[in-house]
């Protein structure tokens, strides 16, 4: 049986040589798992466990789009590959002076960014998140201790292994990578308790798996919700370039938690603009709800129930709305959004500025597409998830998101009186 108290012992333990590892040290095990990702012995061995998975989860009745995500080939290898030389190329954001200053009593006083220390991942069928965010945690300089579902727990296996040996090939301790090798939810609650030995606990996946994380941990919780995302299309909009930006909102990718949900235009140009808005729409086999109102000037779009304007459609749904002006859109929004990304278009200072003061999300995008909330676009690098909690991260959970300081005092003789 797993011991997976011990499991998160050792990498405590590891966790403090890691932290003063230089950045060259921790580049290094990266490099040496991005090579081991290559190797054919290796190749084969999780060409093998993944084909394992993938059969189970057909007999098992999972959809198509499941198993796709399941599926390792050399393409998503490749990006793994790439993921990991990525985030090697990133600044290390360990050792960084946040704030000097001397106090009167002639004390240095630094607060310097450190590393959170072990950082549990607990993650559904996404095989490519046991290499992200060991790649992350590892630049970080923190060890990780990863749980994935049972329905990849072939592939993750291996893809520890290699990443454990490759770790300890260039000469670091393979207990700075920890992994559950029991999808039980069991396992997870032993896990959840080890306050210990665990500093933050980061789930990966759905409202579900949230839940029982927050349910159940003794240590800090990043958590994301979901995306239920907005814009508000002010009466002072330039509706040529609003159609195009609400377009990508919505369709560049429906199934993220970025996407677009639902649009509150200003009734003042309601008339003008829904029907170029729903004809494109239409052009991109989106389909439209709208209220009462909007039906009378759009007759053929589906009535939207209370229900709708709470719910995130990750597909090729949206909703429309009217509202009288910027305050009644953010009264709305603020009521029904998951506080992730909600976006103004407006050619008006004055209600620009009372949008983004107001509007209580972790990004708020003026006159741009809510489609780039993420750590890459960002100028981030990778990232471990969008997080749309107020404490300790905001935002994409990049390498600063999994730091946090600690103050360095250095004095001659100084005592207190």
């Amino acid at each position: 049986m797993i011991d997976v108290k011990e499991i998160c012992r050792k990498a405590k333990q590891a966790s403090y040589a890691l932290a003063a590892c230089s950045a060259d040290e921790k580049n290094a095990m990266l490099s040496a798992i991005a090579d081991a990702l290559t190797d054919a012995d290796n190749l084969a061995r999780l060409a093998e466990a993944n084909a394992e998975d993938v059969k189970a989860a057909k007999e098992n009745g999972r959809e198509a789009p499941f198993i796709d995500r399941l599926t390792l080939n050399d393409k998503r290898i490749a990006t793994m590959i790439e993921g990991l030389k990525q985030v090697a190329a990133l600044g290390d954001p360990v050792g960084e002076v946040v704030e000097e200053r001397v106090l009167p009593n002639g004390l240095d006083l630094k607060r310097v960014r450190v590393p959170l220390g072990v950082i549990g991942i607990i993650y559904e069928a996404r095989t490519n998140v046991t290499v992200d965010a060991a790649a992350l945690c590892l630049k970080s300089g923190n060890a990780v201790v990863l749980r994935g579902g049972k329905d990849a727990l072939n592939s993750n296996r291996v893809l520890y292994e290699i990443m454990r040996g490759a770790v300890e090939r260039a000469g670091g301790n393979g207990d700075v990578i920890g992994f559950i090798d029991d999808p039980s939810r069991d396992a997870s609650k032993i896990m959840l308790a080890q306050d210990k030995y665990v500093d933050v606990i980061i789930p990966r996946g759905g409202e579900g798996l949230k839940h029982f994380v927050l349910d159940n941990a003794a240590m800090p919780v990043i958590a994301s919700a979901g995306g239920n995302c907005h814009t508000y299309v002010d009466k002072t909009a330039d509706l040529e370039k609003a159609v195009p930006v609400i377009v990508n909102a919505k369709v560049q990718r429906p199934s993220t938690c970025n996407a677009l949900e639902h649009v509150l235009v200003d009734r003042a140009i309601a008339e003008e603009f829904l029907p170029a808005l729903y004809a494109a729409m239409k052009e991109n086999n989106v389909e439209v709800l709208g209220t009462e109102e909007v039906r009378k000037i759009l007759p053929e779009v589906e009535l939207a129930t209370e229900e709708d304007f709470y719910t995130e459609f990750s597909g090729y749904k949206i909703t429309f709305m009217l509202v009288d002006g910027v305050e009644e859109a953010v009264d709305f929004i603020n009521s029904h959004s998951t506080n992730h990304s909600d976006a103004i278009l407006s050619r008006d200072a004055a209600a620009i500025g009372y949008f983004t003061a107001r509007v209580d999300s972790a990004a708020v995008y003026v006159n741009a597409s809510t489609r780039f909330t993420d750590g890459f676009e960002f100028g981030l690098g990778a990232e471990m998830g969008i997080s749309t909690q107020k404490l300790h991260a905001r935002g994409p959970i990049a390498l600063k998101e999994l730091t946090s300081v600690k103050y360095i005092v250095t004095g001659d003789g100084q005592v207190r009186k």
